[in-house]
């Protein structure tokens, strides 16, 4: 999850991660960042420049969130749906973020898939994959626009 979302904005992510993953997290972890492990990894295969592929360890996912904070009026997070996975330990999520751009007001409409491993009540890796140029849009950035053909069958 992209996280440029407001403290209160990820206490209800957290909410949300809680009802999916359920008793697979320690009790004791009541926030996103305190759900990671000491040791884990936030990784977001489709990034765009300058942002970073791969967050090692607690304090860097926490510096990495609150250097976002406050780009995003989160509405909600919704849609949720856990997919069944084969191997213990991991969780596929799907979801939806509504919201706007907090210096343009432009809509927020993000899909995101995470898959997410957990060991001992806490995520270790956290596989983030989201648009980012559903983020720049809402930025007000140019996007370049795909002229891609139908494919006839």
């Amino acid at each position: 999850m992209n996280s440029t979302a407001s403290p209160d904005q990820m206490a209800s992510f957290a909410v949300m991660l809680r009802t999916a993953l359920g008793d697979n997290l320690a009790a004791a972890a009541d926030s996103f960042v305190e759900m990671m492990a000491e040791d884990g990894v936030m990784e977001f295969p489709y990034i765009t420049a300058g942002e970073p592929v791969r967050l090692n360890g607690r304090e860097a996912i926490r510096q990495h969130l609150a250097s976002l904070s406050g780009l995003i009026d989160i509405d909600a997070f919704h849609d949720l749906v856990v997919h069944p996975s084969q191997t213990p330990g991991v969780f596929i999520l799907q979801m939806r973020c509504t919201g706007k751009a907090v210096t343009t007001g432009l809509p927020y409409n993000q899909r995101y898939i995470s898959v997410i491993t957990v060991a001992d009540g806490y995520i270790v890796n956290y596989l983030d994959y989201w648009n980012p140029l559903v983020l720049a849009e809402a930025l007000g950035q140019a996007v370049p626009v795909l002229d891609a053909p139908s494919v006839q069958s």
